[in-house]
């Protein structure tokens, strides 16, 4: 049953959204830095053979061009100066995240509250421009070995570094301001809007294939249907929780002697979210970005890699599924739901789970329920991950829009409505508190002008 909360969200409807003047404010605000990030992804890097360029792209489109297209808002197949997109700075606060649960000098310093997370952010923006001037020096490199390129030489490789990696920490500065000043998650609305840009075009080079009789009617129908059931697929599973009863004990503040309440902890099916399959995405597409555009040059050892790891082999799809299997447990135990911390939290509180003692026994139980629940989920998002590779490689379809989009796309437009409802519902309760201090003052006033009685 919904709360009085979530009833009073779910009534909230455009005439609030045109009275809330702070959200309609924020959501421009958003709306004009994403602007900002599509226009950037057309302005080239300096020295790139436009012509060779889109003729390589055209043949790649098909491939691993058409998944790189689609994380980075089609800006790679135009080699703008976002084509490197917002993945380095996720790769590094991934890897900082991890390097806080495991290394104890940086799991202290995450404990010292805003000092410590500075420290942690500071740590993640020099990751992002190690593991992004590594990405450009080897993309660079790549359309050397491509001919796609003016003139090649030390000249084009420093400039493509320098503007690659800039525009990777400026779309990085771009998500903390839209975090911070607008509506939802910055880094999580820019992939988001990367994926969605690119969603027309491909869909229509789709439709164009079945409409040449490349591909059967019914081969388009029951993709677009696959999809569909996907993305509700998705959206169950991602509100599917698993409650834990919660009880606290009976208490008294000075004379008075309050009653134990009751409460419950919910644990997702998914506490990780898509960071297991974005980890697991960006290490697998790291030789095949290469690959792609050094052409025919490719040594042996990245050959044999490519052979048996390229997208849609055997040994691709086993080590994607270990990998977000693998992820998943790593993720939630050390980062999204530690349990120690979890239990110790719920001791400092006085409650506890009915049956199980408060502390190590707690802890123990936690672990237990989170591992079985991962068993569910962690499957989930494999077979989400998994099945549109399967069926674009075996039916051949010409675009792209896997598991991990789906994942993101339908995450981000989740989260982003709800904290549309979150400002709306504080927007109808400042309202509310309003009225009733006007109606208080005026029953006031209403008392001091009425006629004396005698």
């Amino acid at each position: 049953m919904a709360s009085a909360a979530e009833q009073m969200a779910a009534n909230t409807s455009w005439a609030a959204l045109g009275k809330a003047a702070d959200l309609r404010s924020r959501i421009f605000f958003t709306l004009g830095l994403l602007i900002v990030y599509r226009l950037g992804t057309y302005i080239p890097v300096p020295g790139i053979d436009g012509n060779a360029l889109r003729n390589f792209m055209d043949g790649a489109a098909a491939g691993l061009g058409g998944i790189l297209n689609m994380f980075t808002g089609g800006a790679i197949s135009r080699m703008g100066i976002f084509a490197l997109g917002i993945m380095p700075y996720i790769s590094a606060s991934i890897i900082v995240q991890l390097l806080t649960a495991l290394v104890p000098s940086l799991e202290q310093l995450k404990k010292e509250g805003e000092q410590g997370r500075k420290k942690i952010n500071q740590y993640t923006r020099y990751a992002t421009v190690l593991i992004g001037t590594f990405q450009a020096f080897g993309l660079a490199k790549s359309l050397e070995a491509g001919d796609l390129v003016h003139t090649p030489g030390m000249f084009f490789v420093a400039s493509c570094v320098i503007t690659l990696v800039g525009g990777t920490m400026f779309l990085m500065w771009l998500g903390e301001q839209i975090t911070a000043r607008g509506i939802g998650n910055g880094i999580s609305l820019i992939i988001f809007v990367g994926i969605i840009a690119e969603i027309p075009a491909a869909l229509a080079q789709f439709l164009s294939q079945g409409r040449s009789g490349a591909i059967s009617p019914a081969v388009i129908i029951g993709v677009i249907v696959m999809m569909i059931a996907l993305i509700a697929f998705v959206v169950f599973l991602e509100r599917s929780l698993r409650k834990i009863h919660i009880q606290y004990p009976r208490r008294q503040v000075g004379m008075k002697v309050y009653d134990g309440g009751t409460s419950h902890l919910p644990i997702k099916v998914n506490p990780a979210g898509v960071i297991p399959a974005i980890f697991a995405s960006s290490l697998l597409l790291l030789p095949t970005t290469i690959a792609t555009f050094s052409g025919n040059s490719t040594g042996p050892v990245l050959s044999t890699i490519l052979a048996y790891f390229g997208p849609g082999q055997p040994l691709y799809l086993l080590f994607f599924a270990g990998m977000i299997v693998f992820f998943a447990y790593f993720y939630t135990h050390n980062v999204a739901f530690k349990t120690d911390d979890v239990a110790d939290n719920l001791k400092n509180q006085n409650g506890f789970v009915p049956g199980i003692r408060p502390g190590e026994k707690t802890a123990q139980y936690f672990e237990y329920v989170v591992n079985r629940v991962l068993v569910l989920g962690s499957a989930y998002l494999a077979f989400v991950c998994l099945l549109p590779e399967i069926i674009r490689s075996q039916l051949a379809i010409p675009f792209y829009f896997g598991g991990t989009s789906v994942l993101i796309v339908v995450s981000v437009t989740m989260d982003t409505i709800q904290q549309v409802q979150s400002h709306l519902l504080a927007h109808q309760y400042e309202g509310l508190i309003e009225k009733s201090q006007l109606r208080g003052r005026g029953s006031k006033r209403a008392k001091r002008k009425g006629p004396a009685r005698r």
